[in-house]
């Protein structure tokens, strides 16, 4: 008997064939424009990202891949190089091509969603590299012959050479089959050193958040906001920007950095869409412009 997963108050993600009949009509009604893109920065960083071992740094990859460098170590979350995901081309490159990446220390994944866990990415990464995964993926690395695996339930932690890594609920579900749903686990990490970085994986909004900002002081969250449309289909499992915003807030974070938009067309909206209503709420609340750091796709934001 497989171990199923399940979300905090045992919502459930699942939808029926006659839910994704309705979508799919409503998805054939809409216009969407996808010719404006989200833009790159002019990526003249390389150099200074590959040598630096002392300063802290966040780059946006793209969709929810960062390389987080921290305590001379190089991080990544939800490598994802892929050109395709489906049947769908991916609408913007990647911030840094995976040939000029430094050595990898650390590989987290939140999940085992092909937009999050993409093993020919995987396959052409450098370094001796340890990959944290949620419970019930390890075996997924394995038989491909990766050993350095660790798995993580709910709130476990991690030392790893002067950081400290802790796996945190979030709200969703996985499959990578067609008999696997549920069979390993989703979340978020959080990672503690010279600062600290919530990498809130793929989520809807929930009660969660309260808990992870009661637990840790986080000066950067890593949010999603994009893939949420329609909402009577996605918010069990995509958080929309207006909930990311409540959800950041909700973290006592001291910096929202906003992802998974602009790369993969998987749902209706629109990486600008997105963008335009995160930055419409924030506005409304009037919150801190400098709790808000959106960055180019290639962009690093630097600690000094």
């Amino acid at each position: 008997m497989k171990t199923r997963f399940h979300n905090y108050d045992n919502v459930s993600n699942k939808k029926s064939f006659s839910d994704l009949l309705k979508w799919s009509k409503e998805r054939r009604r809409k216009k969407k424009d996808l010719t404006m893109q989200i833009p790159h920065a002019d990526n003249k960083e390389m150099d200074r990202i590959k040598q630096n071992l002392s300063h802290f740094s966040i780059t946006w990859i793209g969709h929810s891949t960062f390389l987080i460098q921290a305590a001379g170590l190089n991080i990544l979350t939800d490598p994802v190089w892929a050109k395709r995901m489906g049947f769908q081309k991916r609408l913007t490159e990647p911030g840094i091509p995976l040939t000029q990446l430094p050595e990898i220390d650390i590989v987290l994944i939140s999940h085992g969603h092909y937009d999050h866990l993409d093993f020919g990415t995987i396959r052409n990464l450098k370094g001796n590299i340890t990959y944290y995964v949620p419970m019930g993926l390890k075996k997924t690395f394995t038989r491909r012959g990766y050993k350095q695996v660790l798995e993580a339930n709910w709130w476990d932690s991690f030392s790893h050479n002067g950081i400290r890594i802790t796996f945190v609920p979030a709200q969703h579900w996985t499959r990578r089959s067609i008999n696997d749903m549920n069979t390993s686990h989703w979340g978020g990490w959080i990672i503690e050193s010279e600062k600290s970085v919530y990498f809130v994986g793929d989520t809807g909004y929930f009660r969660g958040f309260k808990e992870i900002g009661e637990r840790f002081t986080i000066d950067y969250t890593l949010m999603p906001i994009g893939a949420y449309e329609p909402e009577w289909f996605m918010a069990d499992s995509h958080i929309n920007p207006e909930d990311a915003i409540k959800a950041f807030l909700e973290t006592k974070s001291k910096t929202m950095i906003p992802m998974h938009y602009g790369a993969y067309r998987l749902a209706d909206d629109t990486g600008p869409e997105a963008l335009e209503r995160m930055y419409k709420e924030w506005d409304r609340l009037q919150l801190p412009s400098n709790k808000l750091a959106v960055l180019k796709i290639g962009e690093t934001l630097w600690w000094e």
